[in-house]
């Protein structure tokens, strides 16, 4: 159930207050509680996902229990094979028909025909997030990182929270288990901080994303009747979308499990200030770089090895991290560029910065958000022709930029809700010691209501969906 949706909001309190009501020394209770909780709230996409769900967490769960304690030829083969079953299902529903398709038109290309039948089967909602959670912990338990978990309820609730199940953070088993099994007492500092990550996450999402995204997919649903500085200020318009839109979420499910006692570990850390695509990818999903870098780039070698060895591992990681993305050729054609654009980097040494100009710094966030930029025109766009059209007109066809979608107002509330992010971000980036008052109880909740206000009145409440979720 998307976290913007009114029937969320009718739900969640509910949750919260029955939670916090099953007494301490019930904890097991708890447990089975927000287990409950968590696949109603998933189910209420389509119930049958929920087996998909279950059926990832089951295979993990008792193939590290097998995989615990076995000499290490049977123990790699066990983890190789459970790996497998587990992914089989993201395999099929996600990148089945786009094989399928690829395979059909290669062949057609050099006079065969042959094809498989295709799936219309919907691709179960978080299935790259769970999935890449549950198989996170079981290499960890193959590499002898953590122990194999033997209850099995609080392995499924590990998987299975709601908060994060539909589109992280991808939280790893030292981290979520241990609070799992503590017993929680409400914590109003905590509970406070979970709000103001809530309230923060709703208003950029809401606020922002959300109007932003009238005008991007107005512009690229007809990218071929717009001149290119048009397109090209959808582009930004489109960084900036999912940002708001996938760090909202991200905040949002953070902020949700500190109301309930838990802590998920952060996902982004302003990554459009990044000096380099090497830093943007610090900052950027920040889960999902480190399960890649612990599962794929360190085991390919990382950066223990050659030169080349290691431009290789890097771009192998990206690539992976493309199809992770979607069963679209778009998507691998983005990971390749961040792994190319890091590939340079290293090659050059710019992906670390080591010196004080302030010129400079500012030089290379600029160049650095124009790859991002140039990056996610292929992220957003159906297909490659598509994505090539509108580069093209960008750096040919020039004009004064059309705000359509927008009208006046909507454009005042967009501009004014970039600023506040803009300014926000400026702060806590460059200047997180400066403006004492900010902290101020007075000024906070000023702000907080301000923002509150902003949500209800000028926000796109339309339960638009999270972009991510579709990962």
């Amino acid at each position: 159930m998307p976290f913007n949706s009114l029937n969320f909001w009718f739900v969640f309190p509910l949750v919260f207050a029955l939670y916090w009501v099953i007494p301490v020394r019930y904890n097991q209770w708890r447990k089975v509680f927000l287990i409950l909780a968590s696949y109603l709230l998933y189910m209420n996409w389509k119930p049958a996902f929920a087996i998909v769900l279950m059926g990832v967490t089951l295979i993990t769960f008792f193939g590290s229990l097998l995989i615990e304690g076995k000499q290490p030829h049977k123990k790699k083969r066990l983890a190789w094979l459970f790996a497998f079953l587990a992914l089989l299902p993201l395999l099929v529903f996600k990148y089945y028909n786009f094989l399928n398709d690829s395979v059909s038109h290669g062949l057609a290309a050099i006079g065969l025909k042959f094809s498989m039948p295709g799936l219309n089967w919907a691709i179960p909602v978080g299935i790259s997030f769970f999935t890449f959670q549950a198989v996170g912990y079981m290499l960890d338990v193959y590499h002898g990182k953590v122990n194999a978990e033997r209850d099995i309820l609080d392995y499924v609730l590990f998987v299975s929270f709601f908060p994060q199940v539909a589109s992280g953070p991808i939280s790893a088993a030292n981290e979520l288990l241990p609070q799992i099994k503590e017993v929680h007492h409400f914590d109003y500092d905590q509970g406070r901080q979970g709000l103001k990550f809530l309230l923060w996450g709703m208003f950029i999402k809401l606020v922002i994303a959300d109007r932003l995204g009238l005008f991007v997919d107005t512009v690229y649903a007809n990218y071929i009747h717009y001149n290119g500085t048009t397109c090209f200020v959808a582009s930004v318009f489109y960084s900036i979308q999912i940002y708001c839109d996938f760090a909202g979420y991200s905040l949002m499910a953070i902020g949700i499990a500190r109301t309930l006692g838990f802590n998920l570990p952060d996902n982004f850390r302003r990554p459009y200030f990044a000096i380099s695509i090497t830093d943007f990818w610090r900052r950027w999903h920040i889960t999902l770089t480190r399960w890649l870098t612990q599962h794929i780039y360190i085991p390919m070698g990382g950066n223990r090895c050659g030169k080349i060895k290691n431009y290789w591992n890097i771009f192998v990681t990206f690539l992976v991290s493309g199809i992770w993305h979607g069963a679209n050729w778009t998507f691998v054609i983005w990971g390749c560029m961040h792994g190319f654009f890091q590939i340079i980097e290293k090659a050059v040494g710019l992906q670390k910065y080591e010196g004080k100009s302030k010129t400079i710094r500012t030089l290379r966030i600029f160049v650095t958000f124009l790859l991002v930029n140039f990056a996610w025109i292929f992220f957003r766009m159906p297909d490659i022709s598509s994505a090539g059209i509108v580069v093209g007109k960008i750096f040919s066809d020039f004009g004064v930029p059309e705000l359509s979608g927008l009208d006046v107002f909507s454009q005042i509330i967009l501009f004014l809700g970039i600023a506040i992010l803009i300014v926000k971000d400026f702060r806590v980036e460059f200047l997180p010691d400066r403006f004492a008052f900010l902290q101020k109880s007075f000024f906070r909740w000023s702000v907080y209501v301000v923002l509150f206000v902003m949500i209800l009145t000028l926000g796109v409440l339309d339960s638009g969906q999270f972009i991510y979720v579709n990962f």
